[in-house]
């Protein structure tokens, strides 16, 4: 069963929220359970306490700690978990994407608006639950990574530094051999040098002495390996046809 989280500091829309869930929740035939809090600092003491939530559902303007603020808290915490915004302005809409969130919704919150927004946030959790994931321990902790979202991860002294697509580095103290046991076995991970794994889905440009990431970033080859590389991101490229 999931659990949600439902934070809104104005009591009749907590309730009308609330209602809207169990709604869906039996329309739905979604197995989840719910816990509400009337303001940010109450969800992050029950976070700061160990409880965790599958999905928040957080109103954006709220007294002392707002939305925002609250899921910034959040991600300290959980880096991948859906989090819903309501709004009475779409002008917050940008400062959602800070946070990862996957939707918001404008108030008045209502049947059609919150079914649609809770159907497209369920297609995503489902797509990422079948997406190819890393698990790796960083120092804030226990993250999953989407293989996907990987541009490349390098060795670092004794650490691994994973890059991601949005330009987030995720470091790791662990060996770079156990990073490559554990990613090689991806069809789209190719290592052009011993300090080195590429995604191939983001290769721009291969060289004899360097690979041109799309990002514009580049990675070196190791001396006499680019013809591999190529044979392998052609061959790569035709099982994508």
């Amino acid at each position: 069963m999931l659990q949600i989280a439902v934070c809104d500091d104005h009591f009749d829309e907590l309730a009308d929220i609330v209602r809207l869930i169990d709604q869906y929740k039996t329309s739905k035939d979604f197995d989840c359970g719910s816990e509400y809090f009337y303001s940010g600092i109450e969800l992050i003491d029950v976070l700061q306490k160990g409880k965790r939530f599958d999905i928040y559902c957080l109103d954006i303007i709220m007294p002392e700690v707002s939305g925002i603020d609250t899921a910034l808290e959040i991600r300290k915490y959980d880096k991948t978990a859906p989090i819903l915004f309501f709004t009475s302005s779409p002008e917050y809409a940008v400062d959602s994407y800070s946070v990862d969130a996957v939707n918001y919704v404008l108030k008045p919150i209502t049947e059609e608006k919150l079914f649609a927004a809770f159907d497209k946030m369920r297609e995503r959790m489902q797509a990422e639950k079948n997406e190819d994931t890393l698990i790796v321990k960083s120092k804030d902790g226990i993250e999953k990574i989407f293989i996907s979202h990987l541009v490349y991860a390098e060795a670092s002294k004794h650490k691994v530094r994973y890059h991601l697509h949005n330009g987030r580095v995720i470091e790791c103290t662990e060996t770079f051999t156990a990073a490559c046991d554990n990613l090689l076995k991806y069809r789209c991970l190719t290592r052009p040098h011993h300090s080195y794994l590429v995604n191939m889905q983001y290769i721009k440009t291969i060289e004899k002495t360097k690979i041109t990431l799309q990002a514009l970033s580049t990675v070196p080859v190791a001396q006499g390996k680019a013809r591999e590389i190529k044979d392998q991101y052609l061959a790569y490229q035709r099982e994508g046809e």
